[in-house]
């Protein structure tokens, strides 16, 4: 999904904003959250997951076309932990596609497979 498409589905889903409106909306909760990061912030978001930054220190590595020993920079990423939520959301409807509509096979139950 790309940020256009997040701003015609809240332009969409919400209604009371013009597309113009809607598109100020998704840049500001975006600043806000590159904001919060970049102050080393943790974002919370209930129901979906955490977004946090973390400092890597520099430490030995090798360059993986000559094989030399280099140095990799100290740098900061950015991790996403999904919540138990989503991670469920997620799970239950790769396993309702995977079985054919149901969400029941994604326990691993071998019931079904007994059954001729």
């Amino acid at each position: 999904m790309t940020k256009a498409e997040i701003v015609q589905a809240l332009y969409s889903k919400v209604g009371g904003f013009s597309r113009k409106e809607s598109a100020e909306l998704v840049d500001l909760v975006f600043e806000m959250m590159k904001d919060t990061l970049g102050k080393g912030e943790k974002i919370k978001v209930s129901g979906f997951g955490n977004f946090v930054l973390r400092d890597k220190r520099q430490r030995p590595g090798r360059n993986p076309q000559t094989g030399q020993p280099i140095n990799i920079s100290e740098r900061r990423v950015l991790t996403f932990k999904a919540s138990q939520i989503l991670k469920l959301a997620l799970n239950l409807r790769a396993g309702a596609v995977a079985n054919g509509g149901s969400a029941f096979g994604a326990t691993g139950s071998d019931s079904a497979a007994t059954e001729d």
